[in-house]
């Protein structure tokens, strides 16, 4: 089989991530995979861009005037001349936002080929927002957006007219919808796309990079004294309100003078700079690290990991972490309770309260023992349900499915092959 992903990236964001890992592990398995995103961020003959077009910002302009994302990327009706697009027996979506890519040449691509559809947010039926925070409007056409300026922001509020336009595409053609989190599966089942074969498969992790590494020998690598407590986050966009930076702060604050005093913060990506003004504590910023061998030993040098997320799929990050062996503390949204599984991988706060996330770290950080269990557990659970080769294998099974499909009759009695929730 050959298999061609669909993203909006090789590798900047989560989502690029998870897809180019799925590549690489297809590949490995013996499957020809090959990639065209809107961003290239590497050198790599199997990664191609989409196709661009002469006064593409002009007509992006036209976009916002009508608030109506997307609509006129028309270099996406050029994906079928490409011959990354025409050799491939099978197209896999991954992110379709991110200016790159029309939704409504969607049929046209997947006339001829078998389609997988995997969703890293909710944007794929939601009338602009990748996100919808606490508003339910996408479940019956939007309209009354109140949440403009959240990512992908509009202009002008056409949400009722956008959602149209998708579940007129999503009509006119067959998907099969994988979603990483029982979460977002269950979103699904409430949208638009509730008419399609819908299946559950996590995001995978390469366990023989991030895995356990000796903490004292870590810390030493990064000057930090064997003696403190370590807490580490991670942030690509720290301004981001989804990404609940002010809460992090709030709760790093709030916890009590003598932990503040022998706590070391660690922070990757863009987050280091901000938080050792903001926060009263010693502030590491390790600043974007690609390397996912140093990566693993930076989670390996940490007590905890914390991400204070407003809203999330199923953050990779988290993932990592919980391979490496370090416990979580995160909010109780989205999918993120399918990893941080309070007393066993973590502990979760209440949504929005920066006190109770500063509770939960505290309980994990004055309790070693606690600690090493946790870690443990991680371990464990990450080995049995996120190991990336299980990943690939039930793609494989999904892919054999959608390029042999049984008849009508069988098919509708017949479960596609989903790992255990």
């Amino acid at each position: 089989m050959k298999i061609l992903h669909i993203n909006q990236s090789d590798l900047a964001g989560g989502g690029a991530i998870a897809a180019y890992r799925l590549h690489q592990g297809l590949r490995k398995q013996g499957l020809a995979s090959k990639l065209l995103v809107g961003q290239v961020t590497q050198s790599d003959p199997l990664v191609a861009l989409t196709p661009i077009i002469p006064f593409r910002k002009k007509l992006k302009n036209l976009a916002d005037i009508l608030g109506l994302n997307y609509v006129t990327q028309w270099g996406t009706q050029a994906i079928n001349q490409h011959p990354f697009y025409q050799e491939a027996d099978i197209l896999n979506f991954h992110n379709l936002h991110g200016g790159y890519f029309n939704y409504l040449f969607i049929p046209q691509l997947t006339r001829h080929k078998p389609t997988i559809y995997t969703l890293h947010d909710m944007w794929s039926f939601t009338g602009h927002c990748s996100y919808s925070f606490g508003c339910q409007r996408w479940q019956k056409g939007c309209g009354k957006c109140p949440y403009p300026n959240t990512y992908p922001a509009i202009k002008r509020d056409s949400t009722a007219l956008e959602w149209k336009l998708k579940n007129w595409v999503y009509h006119q053609t067959h998907l099969t919808i994988v979603t990483p989190s029982q979460w977002l599966m269950n979103q699904v089942k409430l949208s638009m796309l509730n008419h399609l074969d819908i299946c559950h498969i996590p995001n995978g992790v390469n366990l023989d990079i991030y895995h356990p590494l000796d903490q004292q020998i870590c810390r030493y690598f990064l000057g930090i004294s064997h003696k403190k407590y370590v807490l580490l986050t991670s942030s690509i966009n720290f301004h981001d309100p989804r990404k609940g930076s002010d809460l992090l702060i709030q709760a790093l604050n709030l916890l009590p003078n003598a932990i503040r005093k022998e706590t070391i913060l660690l922070a990757m990506g863009v987050a280091g700079n901000v938080l050792e003004k903001a926060v009263d504590m010693a502030v590491y910023s390790l600043g974007y690290i690609h390397l996912d061998q140093l990566k693993a030993g930076v989670f390996a040098a940490a007590d905890v990991f914390v991400l204070p997320t407003r809203a999330d799929n199923l953050p990779l990050v988290l993932q990592e972490a919980m391979a490496c062996g370090t416990p979580l503390v995160s909010f109780a949204v989205g999918g993120v309770p399918e990893l941080v599984r309070p007393g066993v991988t973590g502990r979760l706060a209440e949504p929005e309260n920066p006190q109770s996330l500063a509770h939960q770290i505290e309980q994990i950080l004055v309790n070693r023992e606690y600690r090493q269990q946790m870690a443990q557990k991680c371990r464990e659970i990450a080995r049995q349900e996120y190991d990336l080769s299980q990943q690939v294998q039930h793609y494989k099974q999904l892919y054999q499915q959608v390029q042999n499909p049984l008849p009508p009759k069988l098919q509708s009695d017949t479960a596609i092959a989903i790992p255990p929730d």
